[in-house]
C-alpha cells in the first residue's frame, strides 16, 4: 500500500480561494492522503465552506483555534495530529497540479529522500498565469539554504518514518524557511529538488511576501530570533541573503515556455 501523506493546510478568511484549493487536492491522481486544516478564526464563510467537505470527505478534518494566533501555530497544531509517512503543505490560495503528490512521493522514495521540493508556476490574485517559473535547485544543503529560502512552502514534503515531526517556531512570517532549515538539519542530507513545476503560487497584490523591502525584516529576524545568531551575524547573514536573493536566486525565476 502506497504511504498515507498528510496534508496540512491554515485557514484564515480564506473563502475567496479555498474551494480552488481543496479541488486540486481532490484532484490528486494519488489518493491515500489526509487533509488536516486548521481555521484561525476566520470571520467570513471560510468556516462553512470548509465544514460542507469535512462532512463529505472522512479523511479531512477540520481544527479551530480559540483565538487568533498566526500560520505557524495553526501548521504546528496540524503536524501534530498528523498521522502520515509523509508531511506536505498547502496554502489555503495555492493549488496543486493534479499528480503533485503521486511524482513527489515516488521521486522521495526512489532516491532514498528526506526532504524534496519542486518548481512551480506563479499565479495572480484571479488566477491568471503570470508567465513565470519558479525553478527548483537540484540540491540544497543547509549551507546554500540558510542564504535565502529555495523551497516553496506550497511545494516542500518531508519524511516523518525518518525525520520525526518538525514543527515551525512562531515568526509572523517566513517560519516555514526555518521549518526547512530544521529537517535539512536533522537530515544531514541536502534536500532535494523536482524540476518538474507541480504547483501553482498565487501572488496576492496586499501581501507581506509581495513587497521585497518589507519581507527584508522577516528575513533579519529568522537569523535574529529564529537561529539565535547574533545582531552581528545576522547583519552578515542578510548581506548575504540581498546577494543571494537578487543576484542568484532571482535567475531562477525565468518565463514559462523557458521551462
Amino acid at each position: 500500500m502506497k504511504p498515507l501523506v498528510s496534508i496540512i493546510t491554515p485557514l484564515y478568511n480564506s473563502e475567496k480561494f479555498i474551494v480552488q484549493t481543496i479541488n486540486s487536492i481532490l484532484n490528486q491522481t494519488y489518493t491515500n492522503w489526509e487533509l488536516i486544516l486548521v481555521d484561525d478564526c476566520s470571520t467570513d464563510a471560510t468556516l462553512q465552506i470548509v465544514e460542507e467537505y469535512t462532512k463529505q470527505y472522512s479523511n479531512m478534518y477540520l481544527l479551530k483555534n480559540q483565538v487568533n494566533s498566526g500560520a505557524a501555530i495553526s501548521r504546528n497544531k496540524a503536524i501534530l495530529q498528523a498521522n502520515g509517512k509523509f508531511i506536505a503543505f498547502l496554502d489555503a490560495d495555492d493549488l496543486w497540479i493534479s499528480n503533485k503528490l503521486e511524482f513527489q512521493v515516488d521521486f522521495m522514495q526512489q532516491h532514498n529522500c528526506d526532504v524534496s521540493y519542486t518548481s512551480y508556476y506563479q499565479i495572480d490574485e484571479n488566477g491568471n498565469p503570470l508567465n513565470k517559473l519558479v525553478k527548483a535547485l537540484p540540491k540544497l544543503s543547509y549551507n546554500k539554504y540558510l542564504k535565502t529560502n529555495y523551497i516553496g512552502n506550497l511545494t516542500g514534503m518531508y519524511n516523518v518514518a525518518t525525520l520525526g515531526k518538525i514543527t515551525s517556531p512562531n515568526l509572523r512570517k517566513r517560519q516555514d524557511w526555518l521549518l526547512w532549515l530544521s529537517a535539512i538539519k536533522k537530515s544531514g542530507k541536502p534536500a532535494l529538488g523536482v524540476s518538474q513545476p507541480l504547483a501553482y503560487y498565487r501572488v496576492r497584490s496586499n501581501s507581506i511576501s509581495s513587497n521585497k523591502i518589507r519581507l527584508l525584516k522577516y528575513n533579519f529576524l529568522v537569523y535574529k530570533k529564529g537561529l539565535g545568531f547574533s545582531y552581528v551575524k545576522s547583519i552578515y547573514y542578510m548581506c548575504l541573503f540581498v546577494w543571494e536573493q537578487f543576484f542568484i536566486k532571482s535567475k531562477l525565476i525565468v518565463a514559462k515556455n523557458q521551462v
